[in-house]
């Protein structure tokens, strides 16, 4: 289990070059972000290869799986970041679902799983791993269709394809449905990326009514070898707040 930083969230408002040269010095080794479309991301990668910094991956574009009148637009952002995802050595892209269309919940997920399939063998093929993320609508994306884990799994397990995955953001899904280390722990061969963030606020892991701690152990012990994303807005100096849950995480490690 590695742990990544989301640069656009932990360091939001920094210059993503500069935030790579604090996630080398605070002692991470990969790193995330949102929108490739924002600049170029040439300079990115140079500095990722400098840094010996591993890119995870980055949003798509075009979320609208839930309208299947979209689904060409959104085949042809998932082939454009691809090429971007080369570009960064990146091997994962996210998507949402979108937001609900009015049409029946059936209906829409229905377009959802079809989507998926007619994307996975683009991304067989090219070795990329798309990631579908729930979200919740109470807080942060009122109107978005996918937001439980559960119905998310249901998904995946009917698309089928090892390069279809579900990213299970811990902090939209403790304010969903909660059971985390259940959820997390009994289906996961189906997730490909993990978010994490302290709820309420989404501020740093240590803020919040979860200990995650216990919640990593649990994944590690479950056998998850892929990526946890460390994606909160800080409430402290970044550097401050992510050399404290090292410092507790180490701990835990050493102490076993």
């Amino acid at each position: 289990m590695t742990f990544s930083i989301c640069i656009d969230s932990v360091f939001q408002g920094i210059d993503r070059l500069k935030a790579l040269e604090q996630v080398k010095a605070t002692g991470f080794h990969a790193f995330e972000f949102w929108d490739w479309q924002e600049e170029d991301i040439g300079p990115l990668a140079k500095m990722a290869e400098a840094l010996e910094l591993s890119c995870v991956g980055f949003c798509t574009t075009c979320f609208n799986l839930t309208d299947p009148g979209q689904r060409e637009t959104f085949i042809s952002g998932l082939k454009e970041s691809i090429v971007q995802a080369k570009k960064m050595g990146a091997s994962s892209l996210i998507t949402q679902s979108g937001n609900d269309t009015g049409q029946t919940r059936s209906f829409q997920q229905q377009s959802i799983i079809e989507g998926l399939k007619a994307a996975a063998p683009l991304l067989e093929g090219e070795g990329i791993t798309l990631l579908v993320e729930p979200l919740n609508s109470r807080i942060d994306h009122y109107g978005i269709y996918l937001e439980s884990s559960d119905e998310g799994f249901e998904i995946i397990n009917h698309v089928g394809s090892p390069n279809v995955k579900l990213l299970f953001d811990i902090y939209h899904q403790q304010i969903t449905e909660g059971d985390i280390i259940r959820r997390l722990t009994s289906n996961i061969k189906m997730i490909g990326h993990i978010h994490s963030a302290g709820n309420p606020g989404r501020h740093e892991l240590d803020s919040g009514e979860l200990n995650f701690i216990k919640v990593f152990s649990a994944l590690e012990s479950a056998g998850y070898k892929g990526y946890v994303g460390i994606e909160y807005y800080p409430a402290d100096p970044p550097i401050e707040g992510l050399k404290r849950f090292l410092r507790q995480w180490e701990c835990k490690v050493t102490t076993k």
